[in-house]
């Protein structure tokens, strides 16, 4: 007779027919006692200990080694390349985006994508291996191609790297035209291709890389019409909030422009649920990108996200090139004055109106705002527009992280602070990270933090209350279509600072016969 082996249910287990959610689950005393045993085996120390080590990162001793830091990253204000690359590629009509690389680098991009706008993402891999690592992924790239031509029927495929492709050296450009001489995908077939290592640079770089390949691809070999197509071009940048390219189509149709938008991925990423898959979403024609060469001039939004694909559309395309950035008041005026000027229309009424709208919200909320010391985060253009809009509401940036700066972003918004008066105590930290700004939060404390969902972080440790602006948003729904470009986006974002402070207020106001002094009905 064997013995019986059956694990035995503990008494204090849950009913094992009942589905619970993970947030009650987890907490009950199977798992806490789970939880504790579990300690022993992974040599942790005293939550004592844990508890001592903690404070001492809360200090300016502390703070000094962590500045000392070089050969470690932790939690960096960043992504890597090609989810830039994929990012713009999914803009134009019928496109694949294609990751030349191993399928778990797409499948991590695709996720990225996913969680913060809560739509599918469509993208393919080589699907590279150990062989491929060793021989080359030549083989990989022309049978992925041929796949990916023959089952989804693309327009056009554009193709990034990823570091694995990168360290063993694959010459994108002879395996392309390999691909298409020995017939796996037709000749005819547009297959634009950047080199985006994840080791250098960040997602802002590879969304360069990528959309100068595909302006310059799809424009080969064609001459500049004689006169213009009368078209201006509109480019966003990485800009997450795919209400802002619906609300600049409203603004450009009120003014009667006509106009091309490179890469228009407001479907791709907010398309309708009609009952019916569609595969592609990307709103940018290939003919009209083709035809952007011969356009009056190109804006740009996000100047230091673009250098590369400006420095082309300039010497490539004898093309003028203009940098707004129409967040907040300010930067919405400078923005309209300069289309007026330009194209030789007028400001419509609509728009003047929104801003007188604009400037009585900032007019009946700004006391609240007004003095606050800020801590910001996230990509140069992103960071540059807010800290503008910020020092309109006299607020005072302090501290300003950008993993992914560079000189001229840091000259030209120190520039900025240094002649506003809210600027003065402001400090910009390149190349820094998440971590560092923790420690400069616990040392030089600020009254509110902006910036995407990583930094929930910083607010559980630090309790500084987290204004959620930026790329990417996980843990917050629908963010993303709103607008926060033009007088219409500088109220959404001002609703979502303002309110912040105010839901702060209250629970810090909370505690009946001892603060509720101030617990106000009317704010």
């Amino acid at each position: 007779m064997t013995e019986n082996n059956t694990p035995q249910v503990p008494e204090t287990a849950p009913d094992p027919g009942k589905i619970k959610d993970h947030f009650d689950l987890f907490q009950e005393d199977t798992y806490q006692d789970i939880f504790e045993y579990k300690r022993q085996f992974e040599g942790a120390h005293s939550r004592e200990k844990v508890a001592e080590v903690a404070e001492w990162t809360k200090t300016w001793d502390y703070r000094e080694k962590n500045f000392e830091r070089e050969a470690l990253t932790i939690n960096p204000a960043k992504a890597c390349q090609p989810l830039g690359a994929l990012f713009v590629a999914s803009g134009f009509e019928g496109t694949l985006p294609y990751s030349h690389g191993s399928q778990g680098c797409v499948a991590y991009f695709r996720t990225h994508l996913t969680r913060n706008y809560k739509e599918p993402f469509q993208a393919v891999s080589s699907s590279m291996t150990e062989d491929a690592a060793v021989f080359g992924g030549l083989n990989n790239l022309k049978q992925g191609l041929q796949n990916s031509f023959e089952l989804y029927k693309p327009k056009m495929i554009a193709l990034c790297t990823t570091c694995m492709a990168e360290v063993i050296g694959d010459d994108l450009g002879a395996f392309i035209t390999t691909a298409k001489q020995e017939g796996y995908i037709p000749e005819e077939l547009p297959v634009p291709y950047a080199h985006t290592p994840s080791f250098v640079g960040s997602h802002i770089t590879g969304y360069d890389n990528m959309l100068k390949s595909i302006l310059s691809n799809l424009t080969a070999g064609k001459e500049k019409t004689e006169t213009s197509n009368g078209k201006f071009n509109f480019n966003l940048g990485f800009d997450p909030y795919i209400g802002n390219i619906r609300e600049l189509k409203r603004i450009l149709g009120l003014f009667g422009i006509d106009y091309t938008i490179l890469s228009d991925n407001s479907d791709t990423f907010d398309s309708p649920n009609t009952g019916e898959f569609k595969m592609y979403n990307g709103l940018t024609t290939l003919e009209e990108t083709a035809d952007s060469l011969n356009a009056e001039g190109t804006f740009f939004f996000q100047k230091y996200t673009t250098p590369k694909t400006q420095e082309y559309l300039a010497e490539a395309w004898d093309q003028k090139t203009y940098n707004f950035r129409p967040f907040g008041i300010k930067g919405t005026d400078e923005f309209l004055m300069a289309l007026s000027a330009i194209t030789g229309k007028a400001i419509p009424l609509e728009l003047q109106q929104e801003r007188g709208r604009a400037v009585d919200a900032l007019t009946d909320s700004q006391a609240w705002i007004h003095g606050k010391s800020i801590a910001l985060y996230g990509d140069p253009d992103h960071v540059f527009g807010i800290t503008q809009f910020l020092l309109e509401m006299g607020a005072e940036p302090k501290h300003i992280v950008v993993t992914n700066s560079n000189n001229d972003f840091e000259a030209e918004l120190r520039e900025v602070l240094t002649n506003s008066p809210y600027g003065q105590e402001a400090t910009i930290w390149g190349k820094k990270d998440l971590w560092h700004l923790r420690s400069l939060m616990f040392t030089e404390p600020v009254d509110l933090l902006i910036g995407n969902s990583y930094g929930k972080y910083l607010w559980r440790d630090t309790g500084t209350p987290l204004v959620r602006i930026g790329y990417p948003i996980f843990d917050r729904h629908h963010m993303h279509r709103y607008a926060t470009l033009g007088y219409q986006g500088a109220i959404n974002q001002f609703n979502w600072i303002i309110n912040t402070v105010l839901d702060d207020l209250d629970h810090k106001t909370n505690v009946p016969a001892k603060t509720d002094i101030s617990f106000d009905l009317i704010r």
